[in-house]
């Protein structure tokens, strides 16, 4: 069981520090690990840990697109990298799960299928198929702004 006074501490774009004794009635009603495990969880998780929750809901980040040099690569759900699918590369939401990717303020839009996933970094939460960015007319920037909505949340193929 852990002091009550100490501090977890996560580095990056999100950094804080969280007092254990804050949250000590907590770890007392789950067992201390899954309690540490979430709390460490929801501490160190950014943005992107609760991309659009459900249906109807949206969410504006920034997104890039793979590189070429990834092609035929295996994803996370097994299917080689093509980058003239609609798919994209989160780190969180499940395979299989389709968004809408709309490019801001008021640019075209595409549904994607989520079908790897991203260690996205540099404020980057969303990783798009070639395809896709050529869509959203991205592919000179690398990256834009966008808004992502959840379509579906269905088992990868």
């Amino acid at each position: 069981m852990p002091a009550r006074n100490i501090a977890v501490v996560c580095s990056g774009p999100h950094e804080k520090k969280v007092n254990l004794g804050e949250v000590f009635p907590v770890i007392f009603s789950i067992p201390h690990h899954a309690a540490l495990l979430s709390l460490l969880l929801a501490t160190c998780a950014g943005p992107a840990a609760n991309l659009v929750p459900s249906p109807g809901e949206s969410v504006d980040i920034r997104a890039s697109y793979y590189s070429r040099a990834l092609v035929g690569r295996k994803t996370a759900s097994g299917e080689p990298y093509d980058p003239e699918r609609f798919t994209a590369s989160h780190a969180s939401l499940p395979m299989g799960t389709i968004l809408r990717v709309t490019r801001l303020p008021d640019g075209p839009s595409v549904e994607v299928r989520v079908n790897d996933r991203c260690g996205c970094t540099h404020g980057r939460q969303l990783d798009l198929s070639e395809a896709a960015a050529r869509q959203l007319n991205m592919l000179r920037a690398g990256t834009a702004q966008v808004r992502v909505e959840l379509v579906e949340r269905r088992p990868a193929r």
